[in-house]
């Protein structure tokens, strides 16, 4: 087995089960407008790509111009940071896993494509004992993934090279920033997307169960 010293976390969907609060949030930001609202499989294919881009989705094609996605997206940032974790709660064996990679001496990190206020308040409301190093989210003038930026940041910070590391996370997007960053991929097949999406984007392992991952390092 590879010797991994660090593994990298996406958030949304992997750690935390956050598409209630998003879709909760974003159809608020609707209703305010009077506009069509969405269901909770659509908010799954709706997020991954940053609020701005969940917000332009969710709006209808006809109004999706830059101010109109703008304003949509402050409101929403306003209500999902008031209500961030009313029905966000970490995927079942979560907490263990995270703790033993910890006892294990192994680093951890968090690379998200939510907001940074957003990822660092999920992490300290639900993590507050896992020594998260960094813990990244999108930030001005940091390309969201799946530009690698954010995982050669967190590599950078903490001295890991590449091939001492796994990224994990349950989107295509994932899968193709770790592979443009050079490191091992493990999709997660209780996010968001589909198992096909993951072996689409060249996930290098599948994992159904969080305790599996300890088998990757």
């Amino acid at each position: 087995m590879e010797n991994t010293e660090l593994v990298i976390f996406d958030l949304d969907g992997t750690l935390l089960d956050t598409i209630g609060d998003l879709a909760v949030a974003c159809n608020a930001c609707l209703a305010l407008r009077g506009l069509p609202q969405h269901t909770y499989e659509d908010y799954c294919h709706f997020v991954g790509n940053g609020i701005m881009r969940l917000v332009e989705r969710a709006l209808p094609e006809p109004l999706r111009t830059p101010e109109n996605v703008a304003l949509v997206r402050a409101d929403f940032v306003k209500y999902y940071t008031a209500h961030i974790d009313c029905h966000t709660r970490p995927y079942d064996g979560i907490p263990e896993l995270l703790r033993e990679l910890a006892r294990r001496g192994v680093r951890l990190a968090v690379a998200s494509n939510k907001f940074q206020a957003g990822t660092e308040k999920l992490v300290e409301r639900f993590f507050p004992s896992i020594p998260f190093a960094p813990v990244l989210g999108q930030r001005p003038d940091v390309p969201l993934k799946p530009d690698p930026a954010v995982v050669r940041e967190i590599l950078a910070t903490t001295g890991v090279g590449p091939g001492r590391t796994l990224y994990v996370g349950d989107s295509g997007i994932d899968m193709l920033t770790a592979s443009a960053a050079g490191v091992r991929s493990a999709g997660v097949t209780w996010g968001f997307r589909a198992r096909e999406e993951l072996v689409g984007a060249g996930a290098c392992h599948l994992v159904d169960r969080a305790e599996e991952l300890l088998d990757l390092l």
